[in-house]
């Protein structure tokens, strides 16, 4: 790591205000310096967005011109909160607070509610979708897990655009959304469920929102408390504001113009959660006066990525793209981006994680690379193939570092050597903190090599490793750097959950994404139906999904990769076509005629494998049918057993244990999660199938001929009543 990576990581304080300004481009130094009045700042992806709001926030504090105190900068995650917190702090701006909407109206609902209302706060529900089970079945309305999870949805949306249940059946028709099932019987659900939340003394997360918003309004001298301590406002991801959150801001201000937005219409891409871009796209309406600065120098990604990017939304169409921003990249020429055709799912992640493969054997960190995809479901087929591929991975949305247990033990491993080294055998001969570190952590389990596969244990060891390599840049930073500054450091940034790097590919969703970025990306699954998604009908529905895309693609600095394929499942009938949000801008694509499987022109891949004038693999297959009934199988689970999951089992229970069994002691072995040896669908299905020989094994689909050539033997020999090497119960 270089001295330059280290002071991004580890900067000096400025030693002035005016120092704060440093480094800044025209652009991002009149947003800093633009401290009065109401502020808007359109910035595209990859601009220096938050950079800019930070070092405003910073250059008024270090200038004296803003109270710490008096500055709410609000946000959408806590994840941005947090880091946000950890840049001002760098920059000498500590005490200012940096929350999300929600941490920041909970934290004045709190302290205000035995004044307002009198007593103690209700209890917020922990897991509302239990809650509107029971309204459900109280209205007598049979919900299925889909189906729950929907209407739980719809009551979200209806709270945040301030939509009482009388009025949810209207809404949905005036505002053209598209309920999952009756809009009254929806309706009857939300009422329902707010009469339980009433009877059972508990509040959920968007009334946290509701009732600071009833507090402020009802109470002028509550109000005026809070615009007493808070004098300016940042919001960002302003594009995401839904009308309750904005008029809860509108609150906080009164009759004050001290407001500073930012956002980007073209990254408008939750809309199905209440939040629009119009308050940001009617900013200078409410406000004449204001200032508006555009940040287009895009500072993360190369031409070529950028070049795709302005692409997507050149086609766009609505009010979003009528503002939307040309990015002018900074960096230098890259690799164009590439585009593969695959088969099938299953190939596609194939081809994917072998591309991975390479690019980590050839020097490229696992942290610096991300696979994202439409939907969650899409996850667990990029998994496996990763943990075929033996390529450490880490699902976006999983614990959070510093809450994890490993992490906590080590940090307080480390608390108390800073406290008692003296009388550590294991701190005798190291003198450099960095080697402190090691001696410290190498008695919760850490190695100086990583240890094999990507299971449990790959994944603590990742992370104590995280806690070295922070040590080292921690050490290069602020030289003379003792284990108790170390401690102090941990400390704060778990505050802020300003997590260090772990090393292992990103597999995320499009969604969760965003405000993220990567070396490598690959957006995957970029296929009608999938982009966009089915469901996505009107044209306000499909110009989203192109937002979304053009949000994934944003993310890749230097190189990035798109993919389709041409069926769900293998044997499945190839009559999917590349996304339309690609024509145009892929090679050979300015018509969309009609395909064929052979190599076609512009440079696009067919990831079908094989060699060269073979005929694809898919022409091979035929459709996947239960061996039950014969119906036509596309759900991926259904096809691993090859029956319905309606029709009768004749699984043979025994062998089933017995699988398990010996799963549990491969993955013991390799140190992985049982489910990268084979998954419990593929089990059930060896045991319904009893293979008596390979080429029956091969057939099952979850078994591919590197776990033919891996387990195969076993496997057979279990089928067969056989004892095998290492089975629970053998010699």
């Amino acid at each position: 790591m270089t001295a330059a990576t280290h002071s991004t990581l580890f900067p000096q304080v400025p030693d002035s205000a005016d120092a704060v300004l440093d480094g800044l481009d025209p652009e991002q130094r009149e947003v800093a310096t633009a401290l009065h009045g109401p502020v808007c700042v359109l910035a595209g992806a990859g601009t220096g967005k938050t950079r800019a709001i930070t070092h405003r926030i910073a250059y008024g504090v270090r200038a004296g011109i803003l109270q710490p105190s008096s500055v709410l900068a609000v946000t959408f995650t806590n994840r941005a909160a947090g880091e946000m917190r950890g840049r001002l702090r760098q920059l000498g701006a500590g005490g200012v607070q940096a929350r999300t909407f929600h941490s920041a109206a909970l934290r004045q609902l709190q302290y205000f509610w035995p004044k307002a209302v009198g007593g103690s706060m209700p209890r917020i529900v922990d897991r509302k979708i239990q809650l509107v089970a029971d309204a459900a079945a109280a209205c007598r309305i049979r919900l299925d897990r889909g189906e729950l999870r929907d209407v739980t949805a719809e009551i979200e949306w209806s709270k945040v655009t301030q939509t009482v249940p009388a009025d949810y059946a209207p809404s949905v028709v005036k505002t053209g959304r598209v309920a999952p099932r009756d809009p009254a019987e929806i309706a009857q659900i939300y009422a329902t469920y707010e009469d339980l939340k009433r009877d059972r003394s508990v509040i959920d997360f968007e009334d946290v929102l509701l009732l600071t918003v009833a507090v402020l309004q009802d109470r002028r001298d509550i109000a005026e408390q809070v615009r007493s301590q808070y004098q300016h406002f940042v919001v960002d991801e302003y594009q995401d504001v839904s009308p309750l959150q904005q008029r809860l801001l509108e609150l906080w201000l009164g009759e004050r113009d001290n407001l500073c937005v930012v956002g980007d219409a073209s990254q408008t891409i939750y809309s199905f959660t209440g939040a629009t871009p119009d308050h940001l796209l009617d900013f200078r309406t409410r406000h004449p006066g204001a200032t508006v600065v555009k940040l287009v120098r895009d500072y993360r990604s190369t031409p070529q990525v950028v070049h795709l990017a302005n692409g997507l939304l050149a086609q766009a169409r609505g009010r979003a793209a009528e503002h939307r921003l040309e990015l002018i990249s900074q960096r230098d020429p890259g690799p164009e981006p590439g585009y593969t055709e695959y088969a099938d799912e299953p190939a596609e992640a194939e081809g994917a994680a072998r591309r991975i493969r390479d690019l980590v054997a050839a020097g490229v960190p696992a942290g610096e690379i991300a696979i994202l995809f439409r939907t969650n479901a899409q996850s667990e087929t990029y998994e496996q193939a990763l943990a075929d591929a033996g390529v450490p991975y880490q699902l976006r949305g999983a614990e959070r570092f510093f809450d994890r247990p490993e992490v906590r033990k080590a940090i307080s491993a480390l608390r108390a050597a800073a406290r008692f080294g003296g009388n550590d055998s294991l701190l005798d001969d190291v003198v450099d903190l960095p080697s402190q570190v090691r001696a410290v952590l190498s008695g919760e389990g850490w190695t100086s090599e990583p240890p094999a596969g990507s299971g449990a244990v790959r994944e603590r060891w990742e992370s104590l490793a995280a806690l070295v390599n922070l040590a080292h840049d921690f050490t290069a930073a602020k030289p003379g750097a003792t284990l108790s500054d170390l401690v102090a450091e941990l400390d704060e940034r778990a505050n802020a959950q300003h997590a260090p790097t772990v090393q292992g590919v990103t597999l995320a969703s499009l969604h969760s994404a965003k405000g993220l970025e990567w070396d490598v990306v690959f957006v995957v699954g970029v296929a009608e139906g999938m982009m966009p998604i089915t469901y996505a009908k009107t044209d306000e529905q499909i110009e989203e999904e192109r937002r979304l895309l053009y949000v994934g693609v944003t993310r890749a600095r230097e190189r990035l990769h798109v993919s389709w394929a041409l069926s769900r499942a293998p044997g499945g009938r190839p009559n999917r076509r590349p996304s339309r949000f690609l024509d145009g801008l892929r090679p050979g694509s300015v018509t969309t005629a009609l395909r064929t499987g052979t190599a076609g022109p512009g440079g696009i891949e067919r990831g079908f494998g094989g060699s060269p004038g073979a005929a694809p693999r898919r022409t091979q297959r035929t459709p996947a049918r239960c061996r039950v009934c014969g119906r036509t199988l596309t759900d991926a689970g259904e096809m691993k057993l090859m029956r319905c999951d309606e029709c009768p089992s004749d699984m043979d229970e025994g062998l089933y244990e017995r699988l398990r069994e010996w799963r549990a002691v491969q993955a013991a072995r390799s140190g992985q999660p049982a489910f990268c040896v084979f998954t419990d669908r593929t089990l059930m299905a060896i045991a319904e199938t009893v293979p008596d020989e390979e080429g029956e094994l091969a057939r099952i689909p979850g078994v591919g001929v590197r776990k033919l050539n891996r387990y195969g033997a076993d496997v057979l020999a279990i089928c067969a009543g056989q004892q095998v090497e290492g089975e629970i119960g053998s010699d």
